[in-house]
This record gives C-alpha cells, sequence and structure tokens, in this order.
C-alpha cells in the first residue's frame, strides 16, 4: 500500500513557450515515498475545437520525438506510446489516426514449454469523432476495419493459431467495435472507473514486474473531459529515481483520471511541449527512437480560394 501523500504540482506552461488556454503544463519534484522524484503531466481539454488529437508514425521505421516534432510541423505536444520491436521498428500496439487503424496489437504470444499460443487483449485509449475519451481492452483484427473493445475486463484466451481471428477468442463477454477517431494503445491498464485497476497478468505486461521502477509514460482522461498525459523521469540514481505501477495509477487517480493506462516507458518515454523535453530520457544517447507518437496540435485550417 502505498504511503505517500499527494503530490503538490506547479504549473509551468510558460516556460516552454506558447500554449493556449486550454493546454496547461504541471511539474513536481516532491519526494515520492522517500525517493527523489521529477515528473510533469499536461492537462489538455478535449473539446477545444481548436485543438487536434491524432497520432503518427514512422512507416516501418523509427523517429526520435525531436523527429516526429519537425514532421508535424511543430505539435504543442509529442509524447511516445506504444511498445515496439527493435528488431523490426514495428508497433506492437494499435494506433489510430483519422479513424483509421495505422497500426496492430500484437496478436499473439507463444505459450512457454507447448504449442498453444496466448490471445492478449491490451489496453488503449481512444477519442471519438465527438471528443468522448475511452480506455478499454482491445483485441484487433487486420481483416477488419474496427478493433474490438472489451469495457469490463481484458479477456484471457488461449489457441493453436498464432495468427487469430477474433472467433479464436471464444468469449461470450460484452464487446463493442472500438469507433474512434484516434487511438493509442499500451498498456497494462491502470484506473477503470476512477478505482485503480492494474491488469498486468492479464495483459501478459510486466508479469512479476509491480515494484520495478522505471521511467513511465502514462495517459488518461477525467470525468470533466480533461485529457491527461503523465511522464515520469527515472533511472537517475539520487536525482529522479521513476516509479512503480501501483505509484503510477495512484499518481493518475489524485489527478482525478477515471480511466487511465500504462504507455511504453524506460527509455522511450519522452515528452516534447513546443520541441523541448520535459523529463530528461534515461538512454544515455538522448531520446530514444521510437515507431508511433500521440500528437497535440493546432487544428489545421485550410483556406479556399
Amino acid at each position: 500500500m502505498l504511503v505517500s501523500s499527494q503530490l503538490h504540482w506547479k504549473k509551468v506552461s510558460d516556460a516552454f513557450g506558447y500554449l493556449p488556454k486550454s493546454i496547461a503544463l504541471y511539474k513536481t519534484t516532491d519526494s515520492l515515498n522517500g525517493r527523489p522524484f521529477i515528473a510533469y503531466y499536461i492537462e489538455a481539454k478535449l473539446n477545444d475545437r481548436n485543438l487536434e488529437f491524432t497520432t503518427d508514425t514512422a512507416k516501418g521505421r523509427r523517429l526520435t520525438p525531436s523527429q516526429f516534432y519537425t514532421k508535424e510541423d511543430s505539435a504543442y505536444i509529442i509524447v511516445n506510446g506504444t511498445f515496439f520491436s527493435f528488431q523490426t521498428n514495428q508497433n506492437l500496439n494499435l494506433l489510430m489516426k483519422e479513424g483509421k487503424l495505422i497500426a496492430y496489437n500484437t496478436p499473439s504470444l507463444k505459450s512457454k514449454n507447448t504449442d498453444s499460443f496466448y490471445y492478449p487483449t491490451r489496453s488503449a485509449i481512444g477519442i471519438t469523432k465527438k471528443r468522448k475519451a475511452d480506455a478499454a481492452w482491445i483485441f484487433t483484427d487486420t481483416a477488419q476495419r474496427w478493433a474490438y473493445a472489451f469495457q469490463q475486463k481484458p479477456i484471457v484466451a488461449k489457441g493453436k493459431n498464432p495468427d487469430p481471428s477474433f472467433d479464436n477468442l471464444n468469449t461470450l463477454d460484452y464487446w463493442k467495435a472500438w469507433r474512434m477517431e484516434t487511438a493509442i494503445g499500451g498498456g497494462p491498464m491502470l484506473l477503470q472507473n476512477g478505482q485503480i485497476r492494474i491488469t498486468n497478468k492479464e495483459e501478459q505486461m510486466f508479469v512479476a514486474g509491480e515494484k520495478d521502477k522505471h521511467p513511465r509514460t502514462a495517459m488518461g482522461y477525467t470525468k470533466k473531459g480533461k485529457l491527461i498525459i503523465l511522464v515520469i523521469q527515472g533511472r537517475f540514481p539520487g536525482v529522479a529515481e521513476g516509479a512503480t505501477l501501483e505509484e503510477e495509477a495512484k499518481i493518475l487517480k489524485d489527478l482525478r483520471c477515471i480511466e487511465a493506462l500504462n504507455l511504453d516507458g524506460g527509455g522511450s518515454s519522452c515528452m516534447l511541449i513546443n520541441g523541448i523535453e520535459t523529463i530528461q530520457p534515461s538512454d544515455k544517447e538522448g531520446q530514444r527512437a521510437v515507431p508511433g507518437v500521440f500528437v497535440i496540435r493546432s487544428k489545421k485550417t485550410f483556406t479556399v480560394y
């Protein structure tokens, strides 16, 4: 059980250049459970029609967040998100952009010492055309336009097919087509219905790693329609030592998120505000190249002549 009191956050938006009133940036350097700690979060109003919430992918390669910032023509926010393969540069979680799936979840995981496969339903967060956010456990099928979303719990399924379809889940649990305009996946889920619910075992992510402290990236939303993106600096002994999944979940709950999930962390964790780094990335080389990012930018307008 956590013993830390609620962190104190200071608004630091002005130190990172112009941001519209609907986006605010906060920082804390309070200790976390007696450890040195550095974290930032942004709060963005989903109903601001002048903002565009989207994703971007490097299409078979990886770019640093700063390279994505250049590619995106100077977005307000660039933050890492999906897990990925270092060997193939492939996103291992779904990405949606303009209502289309542009990356898919890992379809199956080989079970140890057997010839069967585990079919994970991993968490993701999405935003509809009407700017309503939702987090759910997701199964993707490359033959289907929409992802399958489970709202109550992740599905635990196994089978012999290494590239399963939805039918291979053999589930009667309620699901719905996840009609999001924008979405990004990661895992595990941290909050559901305002309560801490960490489904790392069901999602087969960080199993037995609940107490590990790492840099973190996470995303959630509040009842009042605000998107929260949290980044936690880590792997700097004596300066910023990161957080556990439970500590991360507690922070997001204190920030009034009702649903939230963990995204790719470690050396991948990086959030840029107007191209300026917030936390210091933990890799000695600096920013890690990633295949996909979440983006908040000024909505593009087109002039008709």
